[in-house]
């Protein structure tokens, strides 16, 4: 897979990767509006282009107020993130060209007010989403939002992510309507946050193609 180029059905606007980031997109302005005043940190893991941070933070009352991290493998990705966030100003945003499974690439962002996981859940096993979860505890502070992505082919995965969140300490806020064609959640942390693992992995990226091929051979 190119993730590159996978990027470019973003352009079209009545794709489902279109429709699906402007619904993100929405959400997290809403985060954004409902964080308290002062300052804010947020952390996208696996952000690749950062079209969804960068192009709400452009215009948002708040862009200044957000210290902002991206943290992305794909150099080519990365490259693109940096340039777009120069060139809007976004002088409290950092590019980590990093895997974004590791946690120690979220040193010093912890816990965050809004923690992004889009585009991961689809290309990771069911064991990585639960266990992705679960280190959500130690990226959040309490009142956190976490937005994130699954699609919702079969077998559908969504209610269950919900689930695993629900158990955790983290309550629903938002779910896109199953007949939207994608799955984008928003929960809320009520927790205490806890300390953060360093030296850990959180998950696998596999790619959502390896794993359609892997489960056709099943």
């Amino acid at each position: 897979m190119d993730w590159q180029t996978w990027h470019d059905e973003y352009d079209l606007p009545d794709s489902l990767l279109a429709r699906r980031l402007r619904v993100v997109q929405e959400r997290i302005r809403l985060a954004l509006d409902a964080c308290p005043a002062g300052p804010l940190k947020l952390i996208s893991l696996c952000s690749g282009q950062g079209r969804d941070v960068l192009d709400v933070l452009v215009d948002h009352p708040r862009r200044d107020d957000v210290r902002t991290r991206l943290v992305e493998l794909d150099p080519r990705n990365s490259a693109i993130a940096q340039s777009a966030a120069t060139s809007a100003g976004l002088d409290q945003v950092e590019v980590v060209t990093a895997d974004a499974a590791l946690t120690d690439h979220y040193r010093g962002m912890v816990p965050a007010d809004i923690v992004l996981a889009c585009g991961i859940f689809g290309n990771i096993t069911e064991a990585d989403i639960e266990r992705t979860v679960d280190f959500c505890s130690q990226l959040c502070t309490t009142g956190a939002t976490v937005i994130w992505t699954r699609h919702r082919a079969a077998p559908d995965r969504v209610p269950l992510i919900c689930t695993w969140f629900e158990e955790r300490g983290f309550d629903r806020q938002w779910l896109s309507d199953p007949e939207a064609g994608f799955g984008v959640g928003v929960h809320r942390f009520t927790g205490r946050p806890q300390s953060l693992a360093l030296g850990e992995r959180m998950f696998t990226f596999i790619g959502y193609d390896v794993l359609k091929d892997a489960s056709a051979q099943a």
